[in-house]
C-alpha cells in the first residue's frame, strides 16, 4: 500500500521514536530484574526517572539498549548509508569503552567480530533473546518506506550478535510497526501487522496477556504488544510495561520507540525529557534527522508498507 506523507510530521514522529526508546530504557533500568510485587513494595507504581536499580544509575541515564541503537545510527550517518562492518566497528568501540551494561549474547557476538572479523554468528538456541530487537529503531528509520530493505537489514544487524528465527521475526515485526507508526498509520493498521505475525507464529500471541517479561524475545514481544495495544497514551504504555519488571529496560525501550512514533513528540512527558541525559538527547535529534534524510521516504520515494 502506498500513500502520500508529510515530511515534517514524519521527522517529528521519528524523533519521538528514538527519544521514546531512550526514555523507556531509562525508566525501566530502575526496576530491571525485579518482580512486579518487588516493584510495588519498593516504588508503588514506578513512573518516574529516578535512576538507581542494580546498575546504580543516575536519573535519566540509559543502558545498552539506547547506546547500541546510537551505534547503528552513528555508523549509518558517517557512511551516508548502510555498512554492516561500520556498525560492527561501532559496537566494538562501544564494548571496548567498558559500557555500564552489555548483555552476554551481545558481548559474545561483538567479541567474535573483534577476534575473527566475522559479521554473523552461528545460529543458536541461546540467541533467542531480545538484544537485537532492542536496537531496531534506527534500522526502521533508515529503511522507512521500503519493507523489503527493512527485512534484509533487520536480520543483517541482528546476526552480528543474535542468530535465531524468533529474534529475526521480532526484529522485522518491530521495524514494520515503526514504519506504520512513523508514517502516521492508525492503531488498527498497526494491529494488522501484529495479528498477521501472530497468525503465522502463535507463540507471539499477546492476548490474553500471561505475564512474564524476561529477556526471551517472545516474552518481550508479548509484553510490549499487549501494553501498546491495550493502553491509550505514551506514558500509560511505558508505565505498564516497566512495572512488569524482568528485562524492564529493554522492554521499555522497545515499547517507548513504538509508542513514541505513534503518539508523537507532544505526548512525551516533559518531566521525563528534562531528566533524560542531555548528552544522549543531543545525539539523538541530529542523528534522527540524518536517518530520515537517507531513507527512501526522505529521498522522495513513494513509501510502501
Amino acid at each position: 500500500m502506498s500513500f502520500s506523507v508529510h515530511l515534517p510530521d514524519v521527522r517529528d514522529r521519528a524523533r519521538a521514536a528514538f527519544l521514546g526508546l531512550a526514555l523507556g530504557d531509562a525508566l525501566g533500568a530502575t526496576v530491571e530484574f525485579l518482580t512486579p510485587s518487588e516493584i510495588r513494595a519498593s516504588h508503588g507504581v514506578h513512573r518516574e526517572l529516578v535512576g538507581g536499580g542494580w546498575l546504580y544509575l543516575k536519573p535519566g541515564r540509559v543502558t545498552d539498549d539506547t547506546e547500541m541503537s546510537l551505534c547503528i545510527a552513528q555508523a549509518i550517518s558517517e557512511q551516508g548509508g548502510w555498512s554492516l562492518r561500520a556498525i560492527a566497528d561501532r559496537f566494538s568501540a562501544w564494548l571496548r569503552g567498558r559500557p555500564t551494561d552489555a548483555g552476554n549474547t551481545c558481548r559474545i557476538g561483538i567479541r567474535n567480530y573483534i577476534n575473527q572479523g566475522t559479521l554473523q554468528v552461528q545460529q543458536s538456541d541461546w540467541h533467542a533473546g531480545n538484544g537485537a530487537a532492542m536496537r531496531m529503531a534506527p534500522v526502521a528509520l533508515y529503511t522507512l518506506g521500503d519493507p523489503a530493505l527493512l527485512e534484509q537489514l533487520a536480520t543483517e544487524q541482528a546476526h552480528v550478535t543474535h542468530n535465531h528465527p524468533l529474534s529475526d521475526i521480532a526484529c522485522v515485526l518491530i521495524g514494520r510497526l515503526l514504519h506504520r507508526a512513523v508514517l502516521g498509520c492508525s492503531l488498527l493498521r498497526m494491529r494488522e501487522v501484529a495479528d498477521e505475525v501472530v497468525a503465522r507464529q502463535p507463540n507471539f500471541a499477546f492476548e490474553p496477556y500471561r505475564g512474564g517479561a524476561t529477556g526471551y524475545v517472545v516474552d518481550t514481544m508479548q509484553t510490549v504488544l499487549h501494553f501498546f495495544f491495550a493502553t491509550r497514551s505514551f506514558e500509560e504504555c511505558l508505565v505498564g510495561v516497566v512495572n512488569q519488571g524482568g528485562d524492564a529496560d529493554t522492554n521499555g525501550a522497545i515499547a517507548g520507540a513504538l509508542a513514541g512514533a505513534y503518539y508523537g513528540l507532544e505526548e512525551l512527558p516533559s518531566r521525563w525529557l528534562k531528566k533524560l541525559d542531555p548528552k544522549i538527547r543531543a545525539q539523538i535529534e541530529p542523528l534522527t534527522e540524518r536517518l530520515i534524510a537517507l531513507s527512501p521516504v526522505g529521498r522522495g520515494l513513494e513509501p510502501q508498507i
